[in-house]
Order: structure tokens, then sequence, then C-alpha cells
């Protein structure tokens, strides 16, 4: 008896000791039936519900990084400008401090062939007492003037100078964040080339299945937003400018977006809301971010044809509202300039430009 005791302790020791060595595996939640909008993934693979929202989720990061990309290098260009035009400003006011010392280089040269005497001298020896005091006077107010002339000119140099120092300094700064911009856009480029590489590898019916998933997902953000009385008072009509500008865009619908495009061929979202304003002689800041900063905000019920909706809580997307709860935009790589739903995006707020 006590020899089978000691056989069934030794065996659960054995048995307690194999699980205390057993490597250990997380615990993991059990894996949800397929439903109408996922598919089953694989051992070890994604499904591609995930898939999708992962690229998505890299084109926005892109999407942002073009934005300040693009907005660093117009402000390093604008910089540019003003320092070419501060630079000319101190030359010409070079001229015309030299202009005025030879003026007065020859006016001493003048006293030097009349034997060195001043006018006042010169007059007193005249013999003329009205000619001396109106000449006295003459000279009293040219010597002032030349003097506070020069004065002003120098003082001009030296803000001039000062200015262009600091716009330089700034244009340093500028231009090290647009490099420090171009560095993040490459690495975001890598992430969405990688996302654009796993996307190929799938067979052509996930590819088809990927692409109804991206629309099922927009379609039901879009029925959500239609159902929450969003167009309920959206009635107004367009501008003659907005109607311009929807002309304009809606005619690019089927160019491929391509990544700081802005036409003729292909564009990206500001590229193409840019340009569309511009062709309406009404231009805006270049990038959504800049459009969503600068541009007179409107209340969404007060929406108008024309107007442009931004996107998502970082402004990295924008598209132009074309009426009956419809926007024009170029959504993404791989896609082209097309017309959607205005709410099946998240939107962060409506701006104006002709307002």
């Amino acid at each position: 008896m006590n020899r089978r005791h000691c056989a069934a302790a030794a065996t659960t020791l054995v048995c307690a000791l194999a699980l205390l060595t057993a490597p250990v595996q997380a615990m993991a939640a059990p894996v949800p039936e397929p439903g109408p909008t996922a598919t089953a993934p694989a051992a070890g693979k994604k499904s591609l519900e995930e898939v999708r929202e992962e690229i998505e989720t890299l084109y926005r990061k892109a999407g942002a990084a073009t934005d300040a990309y693009n907005l660093a290098e117009e402000q390093a260009e604008k910089q540019s400008g003003e320092i070419a035009r501060l630079t000319k400003a101190i030359a010409d006011g070079q001229a015309e401090i030299a202009e005025l010392k030879d003026r007065a280089g020859a006016q001493a040269r003048e006293q030097y062939r009349t034997g060195g005497l001043p006018p006042g001298a010169q007059l007193m020896l005249s013999g003329s007492p009205d000619l001396f005091m109106d000449g006295v006077n003459q000279a009293r107010q040219g010597q002032q003037a030349a003097k506070g002339m020069l004065a002003e000119l120098e003082q001009a140099q030296e803000d001039l100078e000062t200015y262009t120092k600091d716009a330089n300094l700034n244009w340093e700064k500028i231009e090290a964040n647009r490099v420090k911009q171009a560095k993040a856009k490459k690495s975001i480029d890598a992430q969405i080339a990688a996302a654009e590489k796993l996307e190929s590898q799938l067979a052509k019916k996930e590819r088809a299945r990927l692409l109804q998933l991206e629309q099922d997902a927009a379609s039901t953000a879009q029925a959500a937003w239609l159902s929450s009385g969003a167009l309920k008072d959206i009635n107004r009509e367009a501008s003659a400018a907005g109607k311009r500008a929807v002309a304009f865009a809606t005619a690019q619908i089927g160019k491929p977006y391509v990544w700081g495009a802005e036409g003729p061929g292909s564009y990206d979202c500001s590229g193409l809301t840019s340009q569309a304003w511009a062709a309406a002689k009404q231009p805006i800041p270049r990038t959504s971010q800049e459009q969503w900063r600068q541009l007179p905000r409107v209340p969404l019920q007060d929406m108008r044809p024309g107007d442009l909706i931004i996107y998502h809580s970082d402004a990295s997307h924008v598209g132009m509202y074309v009426g009956d709860g419809s926007i024009v935009h170029a959504p993404r790589p791989g896609r082209h300039v097309t017309l959607a739903g205005a709410g099946s995006m998240r939107i962060l707020g409506v701006v104006r430009p002709d307002k």
C-alpha cells in the first residue's frame, strides 16, 4: 500500500514538473467566425480586413508626411524669394549711398577749385547782403538735407542687412525642416512600398475582395452620415467661382493619384483642390493642412458646391463638395480621381475659398 502511494506520488510529481518545464504559450482569445466583411485568417496570416486597415493607416501617415513636406518646401521657396528681394533692396540702397557720397565729393572738389572757401565766405565777398543771406540759407538747407539723406539711407541699410541676416537664419531653419520632412516621407514611402508589395502578393480573388472591403467600409460610413440627417439643410447654390472650381475638379475624374502631383496628368488630394480653385481665379494654399488653417470655415449645414471638406483629425485629406452628398477627390496611390460619399471618411470640417 505504501509502495503504491509512493508510486502515485512520484507520478504526480513527474507530471507537475512536466507542466512547469513546458514552453509557455500566450493565451489568445478565440478566433471569431468569419463575418460578411472579413476573411478567416490562415495560421500566422493577417485577415484581409486587417490588411485593409493597415494599408489605410499607412496611406494616411504618408499623406500627412507629404503635406508637411510640401508645406515646408513651399515656405523655403517663399523665403528664398524674400531673401532675393531684400538683397536687391540692399544693392539699391548701396547705390543710393554711393551716389550721395559722389555728390558730396563733387562739392568738396568744387570748394578746392574755388580756393577752399566755403560757399558762405564766397557769398560774403560778393558784396550783396541780400544775395549773401539767400545763399547762406540755401547752403544750410542743402547741407542739412544731404546729412539727413545720408543718415536715413545708412539707417535703412542697417535695417535691411539685419532683416536679411534674420531671413537667412529663418531660411536655414525652414530648409532643415524640409530635409527632415523629406526623410520622414522617405520612411513612410518605404512602408507603403511594403504594403503595396503585400497587396500585390495576394491572389487575384483576394485583391478583388480587398477592394470590396474598402468600398464596403466607405459605403457604411456614408450611410451612417446620411442617416444622421446631415443633408437635411444642405441645399445651397454654388457661387460663380465655385461652379468653375467644381467643373475643373470633375473634369479630372479618372486621372491617377500621384504623391505631390498638381496636374495636369495626375494629382494628390490637395493638388486637385488647389488647382481647381486656381482655375477659378481664386488661389488657395497648396496643402490640406494649410487649407484648413487659413481658409474661412463654414458650418456643415451651410456647405455648398465648391467648398472643401477636410478629413481626419490631422487634416491629412481633402475633397471638394459637388452637391447631393458627394465629393470629388484623389483618394490615395493606386486609385484615381473619383466621386465618393462626402461622409465616407471622418469629417474634420468645411472651408470656403471664396467667402
